[in-house]
């Protein structure tokens, strides 16, 4: 599989995001910024597609999606999933320019942003020039992401905070983007800019075969990849994943993680800017 820069990149990758992803959230997040019937939307890192597809589903009829992504199995994977007439799926590095790919009366951006932390902002900048004037852009993150657990040992936590701080450094991961999305659209000149904020990743009680394959993926592909040195385990990162597996498989155990959809209107003069 060739090298993206994207951390959780693995051959079960797609379909860890389909399992996670779910439709309801994904509808009523898009109606909540302002998604309608007819328009053109580009769904810019469409993970496994299922997201392309319910906003396909919101802008019937006569509207189109345009799935853009950097993998190219993804793009497989959602072109045999998710195909449907007015849906198209390609292969494009979002972080370049994208003008022809046209203009878009919508665009959303969930769960990528958090993968381009020194970056981010120029992403967004990049991402509004196919934004028709008057059109929305429609940001979603997550925020203190991994880090809301009730729980760990000191151990465990200590560990945990030590590999977001590595992935922040040598993956330009960014576990607090979503507390920068409305300066972001605010920066641009965006109008109408709204905030909402939602509990995600919000686990108690028994264990859903869902999450335990979700959070299994996240630490060994994600931290497999830094060569993280575990130093409060003397079993090295076995020792580690056994302890937080038992942690995680406690129905006592508490996780959350804040997740903050940003949308804003962009201006049909550069004069509003």
């Amino acid at each position: 599989m060739p090298n993206t820069g994207y951390i959780m990149e693995s051959d079960e990758e797609a379909h860890r995001l389909d399992l996670k992803t779910d439709g309801t959230t994904v509808k009523n997040q898009a109606m909540w910024a302002g998604i309608k019937p007819g328009m053109r939307v580009a769904d810019l890192g469409f993970g496994s597609g299922k997201t392309t597809f319910y906003l396909h589903k919101l802008v019937q009829p006569d509207g189109e999606v345009v799935g853009v992504d950097i993998a190219e199995d993804r793009v497989d994977y959602a072109k045999k999933h998710y195909s449907e007439k007015g849906i198209e799926y390609i292969r494009r590095d979002i972080c370049k320019p994208l003008d022809d790919l046209g203009m878009f009366d919508f665009i959303w951006v969930r769960f990528v942003l958090e993968y381009h932390r020194s970056k981010s902002f120029d992403l967004v900048n990049n991402i509004s020039r196919i934004l028709k004037p008057g059109g929305i852009l429609c940001l979603i993150d997550l925020d203190y992401n991994c880090l809301s657990h009730f729980g760990l040992s000191h151990r465990l936590k200590r560990t945990l905070y030590g590999i977001m701080k590595a992935l922040e450094k040598n993956a330009d991961f960014d576990p607090y983007v979503g507390i920068k999305l409305y300066s972001y659209l605010f920066d641009l000149g965006f109008q109408d800019i709204d905030v909402s904020l939602a509990p995600h990743h919000l686990i108690f009680g028994e264990l859903k075969e869902i999450d335990a394959f979700n959070w299994t993926k996240k630490v060994e592909v994600a931290v497999k990849s830094l060569e993280y040195q575990f130093k409060e385990y003397k079993g090295g990162y076995e020792e580690f994943f056994k302890e937080f597996n038992q942690f995680f498989s406690d129905p006592r155990r508490f996780t959350y993680t804040p997740v903050i959809s940003c949308r804003g209107r962009k201006p049909i003069s550069e004069s509003h800017r």
